[in-house]
């Protein structure tokens, strides 16, 4: 069974930490959501809570087929600030493994410096000029093993296409149908 961890900063954007997570668990994919502060409740961008299964400094050296990070402005600057959650991208890419980022989040993968030359990304519109490389105003962008996401708009799809890249065209397909969504067709 494939895994992943989900990243919970202080001001994560809501819409696309929970779709994450609730549709790569419909997908059978074991997920642990992980708060990057020092306490497991993690105060939404807005007012909504989540309590992360674990904290980072716990479950930062354990393997992940996927890092997932979601946006929100103010969650993506503790990101950022974030050196556990920059040391874990780079041996994520060190390893070859997938790197998710969704809306202001592709931002730390260019901090974290685990993107490759030339690699196409997308991002929340007003990110792109910091993104600084090839980038598509377009929903979800896979270019080798990092999937970004524009915004929470696309959090649905983004999730989807996750799911797919951690398990196959068949579970993904047949989550969407369960959600009664088209997003992969």
């Amino acid at each position: 069974m494939a895994n992943a961890i989900v990243l919970l900063a202080d001001g994560f954007e809501e819409i696309e930490a929970v779709n994450i997570v609730d549709i790569l668990r419909r997908g059978g994919v074991d997920v642990v959501t992980a708060s990057i502060s020092p306490r497991r409740e993690v105060p939404g961008a807005h007012g909504v809570s989540m309590t992360a299964d674990a904290l980072l400094a716990d479950v930062k050296d354990d393997a992940f087929d996927a890092v997932i990070l979601p946006g929100g402005g103010h969650g993506t600057d503790n990101l950022r600030a974030s050196e556990e959650t920059i040391a874990l991208l780079q041996r994520q890419k060190g390893a070859g493994r997938l790197i998710c980022a969704i809306c202001a989040a592709p931002l730390v993968l260019v901090d974290a410096d685990v993107l490759d030359p030339g690699q196409h990304v997308t991002c929340y519109p007003t990110c792109m000029v910091e993104l600084d490389r090839p980038s598509a105003n377009v929903p979800v962008v896979r270019d080798g093993d990092v999937i970004t996401g524009q915004a929470p708009g696309a959090a649905m799809l983004f999730a989807l296409v996750v799911l797919q890249a951690l398990t196959d065209e068949k579970t993904a397909s047949k989550v969407a149908r369960g959600l009664v969504t088209d997003v992969l067709d």
